[in-house]
């Protein structure tokens, strides 16, 4: 059966109740020593002639452009691969304005209609849940650890370490970790040199950051920088990185209080809301600081790579010089990346689709595939050995130096923190509606953020 196109979904706004859940351990943290390595109850092959059709469902979908096309030829490829297997992409249910803000919302009302997808792409952040309330499959039971870490060992290059363990609990893996990036500084090299900046010297501190802004302001006519950080829609994988750096946390390293009142993320937010208040920060939801930016008009961007072809194509076509850099510092703190970024889960409860399902996953987590998705997208090859073989990225990452940035800053990555419990979507929202409001409605940080922080702590789940 010929892979259908892209399918546009009747947007639902049913959300099923959420089953309860238990307290895990922190992303990227495998947990216990329990063996999984058993062959009882594996799913079995595919027989030779045996036809399957299975759903992917995917934020990747909702998106025009580098996102949706790259995706569609990996998916094209798979089935010409894989002749017996069919698969329906789908993007996720609702009508965000970020497709991935609607992934977990989509798979609850699928999953109360009875027809989920076989397999979902989910954020890192949406783990604990996935596993407890959305019945992702633990792969080690369906496929046998030794499968699963055979993959991640790959044909010729290994996932990194600090990715290799995103979509484990408790021991086992239940999310191949996908796609991520982690907060890469974009700049617009063409403004720099306008204000009289110079464009081989990006800044490294935040202090340098606002007097660059400043520069670009007062002389380049331009607006200075944009934190894609601080609103509800970016949820809070950038958030965290921001606060990591200098020198706090949203989640206590126990998992059991909400940090985000205390002095080093007030500190940021204030950061940005003097940015604001001074002119350098225009006040743009994010899809539009996007396109502000793509047209040459914002100096710096702290954002994902996703959106580096986005990018690329806007200074291409206005004529500008794009250039990237690390995420800055606060003065001599150093800076602690987090990741951005989706697993894939198998939720298929059919044997067969399990397995089917289980040979997507694998397509496109191979060499070839994060070949593709670097060069079209931006994302970090999540084996990072291709970018040194001259049939792999080689030769595009020597073309293509707003690779460096994001390469550099994935040995010292720290996970992107799940917050946990049944609630934590309500948590995460109410944090960064907090930071939100501060920033851009000039609500005062410290008391906002602790009032956002005492509702939360009423959402948390109980020792």
């Amino acid at each position: 059966m010929k892979r259908p196109s892209v399918r546009r979904p009747l947007f639902l706004v049913t959300v099923a109740a959420a089953t309860a859940l238990s307290v895990l351990a922190g992303c990227g943290s495998p947990g216990g020593d329990a063996d999984t390595n058993t062959t009882s109850s594996q799913v079995p092959e595919l027989g030779k002639d045996q036809k399957v059709s299975i759903v992917f469902e995917s934020y990747n979908f909702g998106q025009a452009g580098a996102w949706t096309t790259t995706f569609n030829d990996l998916i094209g490829k798979f089935e010409k691969a894989y002749p017996n297997i069919s698969v329906t992409p789908q993007k996720p249910k609702g009508s965000s304005p970020n497709p991935a803000a609607d992934t977990v919302s989509s798979l609850q009302s699928q999953i109360a209609a009875g027809a989920p997808p076989d397999v979902a792409q989910l954020g890192f952040s949406d783990l604990d849940f996935t596993i407890r309330s959305l019945g992702a499959k633990p792969l080690d039971d369906l496929f046998g650890k030794d499968a699963v870490q055979k993959n991640f060992d790959g044909a010729k290059y290994p996932y990194a370490p600090t990715a290799r363990t995103l979509g484990d609990s408790n021991g086992k893996t239940y999310g191949v970790p996908f796609v991520f990036s982690t907060p890469v500084l974009y700049y617009n090299a063409t403004l720099f040199e306008k204000a009289g900046l110079d464009p081989a010297k990006p800044p490294t501190t935040w202090a340098e950051a606002e007097a660059d802004a400043k520069a670009i302001v007062a002389k380049a006519g331009g607006k200075g920088l944009y934190l894609d950080c601080l609103t509800k829609i970016a949820k809070d994988w950038c958030f965290q990185s921001l606060v990591r750096s200098n020198g706090g946390r949203v989640l206590s390293t126990d998992r059991t209080q909400l940090t985000y009142d205390q002095a080093p993320a007030v500190e940021v937010v204030q950061d940005a809301q003097r940015y604001v208040k001074e002119g350098l920060t225009p006040v743009l939801a994010q899809k539009q600081a996007y396109e502000s930016f793509a047209r040459g008009e914002i100096g710096m961007l702290l954002e994902t790579s996703a959106i580096q072809a986005t990018l690329q194509k806007g200074a291409k076509g206005g004529n500008w010089d794009l250039r990237a850099a690390k995420m800055p510092a606060f003065g001599t703190k150093p800076t602690v990346p987090t990741n951005s970024g989706a697993s894939l889960f198998v939720l298929s409860k059919d044997p067969a689709k399990q397995r089917a399902g289980w040979e997507l996953i694998k397509f496109l987590t191979n060499e070839a595939a994060y070949t593709e998705i670097s060069q079209k997208i931006g994302y970090l090859p999540l084996r990072p050995g291709l970018v040194d073989d001259p049939a792999g990225l080689q030769t595009w990452a020597k073309e293509n130096p707003l690779f460096a940035p994001n390469i550099a800053q994935l040995g010292g990555m720290e996970p992107w923190v799940a917050i946990p419990g049944n609630n934590y979507l309500q948590i995460r929202d109410g944090m960064m509606d907090a930071v939100e409001r501060s920033v851009y409605q000039g609500a005062d940080p410290k008391s906002t953020l602790s009032s956002a922080l005492r509702q939360g702590t009423s959402l948390l789940p109980k020792a």
